[in-house]
């Protein structure tokens, strides 16, 4: 069973929709780095991230990793590191996986652009939990914390998050 979401802001999984928050720039079909812009597709679901501090590890069949303080994601087209984890110091442009905020204190990444990696073709889309006013991503797919413990413990290795097209 796939994760469905709507261009228009829903998302549609195991029989119940949810709110969901998408990029600034809506859905795109050609994602490219810094559109904030959610790219249109199907894309397996690889591996889900957790502030240790924050909660518990999520029940899900999914490989799960505790973060930590020092973890980035490199955004940085043309670093030998774009579009996977990294620890700082870092000698390029990434993005904090330890925030201060609790957008990421559960976050799934997915299979965007890493298999191989393309400069320039998108970084550091994820699954996360969504503001409280659903506000915008930068081309992420945000929903309730509650939403996504949900999806990751009914979900398994051969579920997908599938964006459709406006």
């Amino acid at each position: 069973m796939d994760i469905t979401v709507d261009p228009d802001g829903t998302v549609e999984w195991n029989g119940s929709t949810m709110a969901c928050a998408l990029g600034a720039n809506g859905v795109t079909g050609d994602k490219r780095e810094g559109d904030q812009a959610t790219p249109t597709g199907c894309y397996a679901l690889r591996r889900v991230y957790y502030r240790p501090d924050r909660v518990e590890p999520p029940a899900t069949v999914l490989p799960t990793v505790a973060i930590d303080p020092l973890d980035g994601w490199c955004d940085a087209p043309d670093d030998p590191g774009y579009n996977t984890l990294v620890r700082q110091p870092y000698c390029a442009s990434f993005e904090l996986m330890w925030r201060d905020d609790h957008l990421y204190d559960v976050v799934v990444t997915v299979g965007l652009n890493d298999d191989p990696v393309v400069a320039g073709m998108g970084s550091a889309i994820f699954m996360h939990v969504a503001r409280p006013n659903f506000g915008p991503t930068q081309g992420c797919v945000a929903v309730t914390r509650a939403n996504l413990l949900r999806i990751l413990a009914e979900c398994d290795e051969t579920t997908k998050l599938c964006i459709r097209a406006s």
